[in-house]
């Protein structure tokens, strides 16, 4: 555990920052980049705990990655050049290394053993398994395959039409990358769209993928050809420099080359609708994904409701939207949100205890949160229940905290931004 203190400050948040690459794209591009025959070059790709496990997966599968600083370059043959690992594969604490992977493990003709840390032990599995099982791969694990560790026999997939009982981009790109290795036409159907990314980069890659109205099919019929992916930033990760921004009074931050995926600028959407001031300059698109320069300028905030289709276009940064919402006018509603109590932990429990423990009013509900401002941030002790993300929106609430938040452990902020502190540090120095 890493214990650590952070006392508020006295001045504005300032200046520019260039935040990690998007976690979400660097998983994917390494695991198609891994499938696909001849050289892919990723550049700014995020080198953190999470991502790390997908490189070394893929290492033991027999792929040959090389890495240059936050450059990687995959000297990819193919699928049918992988092999079974010699010794079971490490999924850390990586949710969407675990659900991905098995969406590949399934199609791969030979045996494969994955475990995961005590955290991601706890998370289910069933959600990629079942619609997998069906297609026809043969797992084992605790609770008939629900928990890791697990035992995947892969091979000999058939298509399925599948329609997400969740709002879950990692069920549908599970379920997508079966969809390379089986027989048929696989067909993903979402009633609520949740990010695209695998979608987007099956394209990059050449696969034979189509979609419309929320109806996305794949099929084996093209071999996925090597192509060079740069990465943008992760608006994950910048969501808690915005949040930082809108509850400082004085403050104005620029964070360049920002992803702008439509299906992830749900944060966006609702700094403005909360009234802060949002612009965006230097919008461009590579590869499918748009990015550009966000500006964020402090204005006083308004509480609002949540809720919707919105929920899976911010279902990451709603912990940081729950701290702006403790420094808006009025109360905001938070509705649709279950899918929070099943990430690193009960992220809506997490939430609300942590902000409270602090001076916040926050009610959870089982769906999200009623959150009544505009509080005073007293500070004092908080805990991240072993959540980056809750590690860092309690490291921003510092920022206008009375005291000092004393955040049990921060060690979890690794898993997907490294330099936060620094980047932090940054932009708050007096």
């Amino acid at each position: 555990m890493k214990e650590m203190a952070l006392a508020p400050v006295s001045s504005p948040v300032t200046g520019e920052l260039q935040v990690p690459g998007d976690k979400s794209i660097s998983h994917r591009a390494i695991i198609l980049g891994s499938l696909a025959a001849g050289t892919t070059t990723i550049t700014q790709f995020l080198i953190s705990e999470d991502t790390r496990r997908t490189v070394e997966a893929f290492r033991q599968l027999g792929a040959e990655i090389e890495e240059n600083e936050a450059s990687l370059k995959i000297h990819g043959h193919g699928p049918k050049a992988l092999h079974e690992p010699e010794e079971p594969i490490y999924f850390g604490n990586s949710g969407t290394t675990a659900r991905l992977m098995l969406g590949v493990l399934a199609g791969l003709p030979f045996f494969t053993s994955a475990y995961g840390d005590p955290h991601l032990t706890r998370r289910p599995m069933d959600r990629v398994v079942d619609p997998l099982s069906v297609m026809g791969g043969n797992f084992d694990g605790r609770n008939n395959g629900s928990y890791l560790p697990l035992a995947v026999r892969g091979g000999n997939l058939n298509g399925i039409h599948y329609k997400l009982p969740v709002k879950s981009a990692q069920v549908k790109s599970a379920v997508l990358l079966g969809g390379l290795f089986a027989e048929g036409t696989t067909e993903v159907i979402e009633d609520t769209p949740s990010r695209n990314h695998t979608e987007t980069m099956l394209q990059a890659f050449g696969a034979d993928i189509t979609g419309s109205d929320r109806h996305i099919r794949i099929t084996n019929s093209k071999s996925l050809t090597a192509t060079d992916v740069t990465v943008p930033g992760d608006i994950s990760s910048a969501a808690f420099f915005m949040a930082a921004a809108a509850i400082v009074p004085g403050s104005e931050l620029t964070l360049r080359r920002v992803g702008l995926n439509d299906s992830r600028t749900g944060i966006v959407d609702v700094l403005s609708e909360m009234g802060a001031r949002v612009s965006i300059a230097n919008k461009q698109t590579a590869g499918g994904e748009t990015f550009g320069d966000i500006t964020i300028t402090h204005r006083p905030l308004k509480g609002i409701v949540i809720e919707g289709e919105i929920i899976p276009r911010l279902i990451d940064e709603i912990p940081v939207i729950a701290l702006m919402a403790t420094q808006a006018e009025g109360e905001t509603l938070i509705h649709d949100a279950e899918e929070l109590r099943l990430k690193e932990t009960d992220r809506i429990l997490a939430t609300a205890d942590g902000l409270n423990r602090i001076g916040a009013n926050i009610e959870p509900t089982d769906d999200g949160m009623i959150i009544k401002g505009k509080s005073i941030l007293t500070g004092g002790q908080a805990e991240a229940r072993h959540d980056h993300r809750i590690a860092m929106m309690l490291a921003v609430a510092s920022l206008i905290a009375k005291q000092k938040v004393i955040i049990d452990d921060v060690s979890s902020i690794a898993i997907s931004y490294p330099d936060f502190f620094q980047h932090l540090h940054k932009i708050t120095r007096e």
